[in-house]
């Protein structure tokens, strides 16, 4: 049976519209809804029944109108409850229709008729005229008092008024707050995202997601898709409700020109709803614009680019896995525009000699990965190093990319050191290449010469020395070096000898003495003598193979133990 009806479900029937008679209302943070003042004690003792426009009683109640007059629209301004006996109600079909109208054109909330003195039933003609244009039509089986129907809801409407002018006061006072204390975008995004109970996404002008801060949703529900969805939204130079989803949009400026836009999603895709900002009440509405206001002013006084903060950000969550799911973390990377279907990763680090060379490093192999058509994310991930996620197509071998990237480093910055992870099938995957090229960078020792073949280090490059090198701080490494080689150390410390040397050379050798004594331009019988002595400092038998083993692996960890 249809809602339009005159035995529709009444306000009491089950419904995400239906109302419930004396039911407690709670408007804090919303306008008054035609649901709200039928649920009002006042109202809900007349027994109101919905006729027709069930699905629109959460249309905003600006006021409460009570007429007898054949056109009171004339004194209307939108948004008021009509309360009418039904005196005044013409008798033929196209003045009922005339009244609808004139109703509805003005932007009426709903109609509210008392069937006690004229009529017992609503007119049929009135049921067909609101219907025809979608206006709620209210009966009511009990005399009201309307007069008391207009005073308690226009308490309720002053009050919510003096509730919003509060809760605008504390909106602008913490965006303030923010201001003043010269808060990046992410702080100024979540506190959006927190005061109005939506995600909050700021972008850039060429629909990349810099900054999202879901409200009660995932990244991964608010970023699936986001450049086609953004794209099929169109920008507006004020605040307003745009495109096929209803997001709330403000643009963002820097230096008075657009730089991007910020957006408040909807709680879930769906039709618009009939106020003029959709789900989004007057305080989501001045949040957004507050936020705006905050975003260009932070635009202003923050040099760094956001759209190499917003990649440093990516790039550090996947490192440290802090995504919230494997789902999130690829929405986020591919909002940012980069590309994660059938796509390979490789994880690579920079590590270049100085501070403050690090910036002019980040903006130009970012710019040089750009002009290369190689997609990339390239980041700050400590104070000299870099790191670089590189995204490459299945048939495309990453080797001349990261040969290219760095070189590229290497003329911008001499002394860069270029360490790079194995290749990740896919973003999960990631976490794990950069922490082998993160090992790979440990067992790189300053000044390392680079393999013959390229100006890269990888896994393969990690010898005993290097691997030595990576575990130096390892006390269990600097004990071992300590027993096995201390005595001879010590020993050359009080004597002023140099027995550690021949060691070296005879180690080196493979116990060789010839080459020993050559490496060392010794005579043979030098080298004995001094190899004996080492046998009855360290009480070991240097014709062992696995105490030379030990041996040159101490002597390897004293030599790493020793750098700079």
């Amino acid at each position: 049976m249809s809602d339009n009806h005159p035995t529709a479900p009444g306000p009491g029937a089950d419904g995400p519209d239906a109302c419930v008679p004396g039911r407690q209302v709670n408007t804090a943070g919303r306008p008054l809804t035609v649901a709200d003042v039928l649920a009002l004690p006042v109202l809900a003792a007349g027994q109101p029944q919905v006729v027709t426009g069930l699905s629109r009683l959460d249309r905003p109640v600006r006021w409460v109108h009570i007429t007898e007059l054949t056109d009171p629209a004339s004194f209307l301004k939108g948004g008021e409850l009509v309360l009418t006996t039904g005196m005044p109600l013409p008798e033929e079909p196209a003045g009922v229709r005339r009244y609808v109208d004139e109703l509805a054109d003005i932007g009426a909330a709903a109609l509210v008729i008392e069937l006690v003195r004229r009529y017992h039933r609503p007119p049929d003609a009135l049921v067909h005229a609101c219907e025809v244009r979608g206006l709620p039509l209210v009966t009511l089986a009990k005399d009201v008092n309307f007069l008391e129907v207009t005073q308690v809801v226009h308490a309720f409407i002053l009050g919510n008024q003096a509730e919003v002018m509060r809760r605008t006061q504390r909106v602008h006072e913490a965006f303030t707050a923010l201001t003043l204390r010269g808060a990046g975008p992410e702080d100024v995004v979540r506190a959006a995202a927190e005061m109005s109970g939506h995600t909050v996404v700021l972008e850039n002008l060429v629909h990349h997601a810099l900054v999202c801060e879901p409200s009660g949703d995932t990244a991964e529900a608010a970023l699936t898709s986001w450049e086609q969805r953004s794209r099929a939204t169109p920008p507006a130079d004020h605040t307003t409700v745009s495109g096929p989803e209803g997001w709330l949009v403000a643009p963002v400026e820097y230096q008075s020109e657009r730089w991007g836009r910020v957006a408040m999603l909807p709680p879930s895709p769906g039709p618009a709803p009939h106020s003029a900002f959709g789900p989004f009440g007057p305080e989501a509405v001045t949040v957004l614009e507050r936020t705006a206001m905050a975003l260009t002013i932070a635009r202003l006084t923050h040099p760094t680019p956001w759209e190499r903060t917003a990649h440093r950000g990516v790039l550090r969550d996947l490192v440290e896995q802090r995504h919230r799911s494997p789902a999130d973390a690829e929405a986020r990377i591919a909002a940012l525009g980069l590309p994660t279907a059938d796509s390979r990763f490789i994880a690579i680090l920079a590590d270049v000699p100085c501070e403050d060379d690090t910036t002019k490093a980040e903006e130009l192999l970012s710019e040089e990965l750009k002009k290369k058509g190689t997609q990339a994310l390239v980041g700050l991930l400590a104070p000299t190093r870099l790191g670089i996620l590189l995204s490459l197509r299945p048939e495309q071998p990453w080797q001349p990319v990261v040969e290219h990237l760095s070189r590229t480093a290497l003329d911008l910055v001499p002394g860069t050191t270029v360490s790079t992870g194995s290749e990740a099938a896919d973003l999960p995957a990631v976490a794990r290449s950069f922490r082998e090229a993160t090992r790979v960078a440990e067992a790189t020792e300053p000044g390392q010469p680079l393999p013959p073949d390229r100006s890269y280090h990888e896994r393969s490059d990690i010898g005993l020395r290097r691997l030595l090198f990576a575990l130096r701080d390892d006390t269990r490494i600097q004990d071992y070096a300590e027993r096995r080689l201390g005595r001879l150390a010590d020993h050359d410390a009080r004597h002023g000898t140099d027995l550690l040397t021949p060691l070296r050379h005879y180690l080196d050798a493979a116990g060789n003495k010839t080459v020993a004594a050559r490496s060392g331009g010794l005579s043979r019988e030098t080298v004995y003598q001094r190899l004996r002595a080492i046998e009855r400092i360290l009480d070991c038998d240097l014709e062992s193979g696995e105490q030379r083993t030990e041996l040159h692996v101490a002597l390897t960890a004293l030599d790493v133990l020793r750098v700079q």
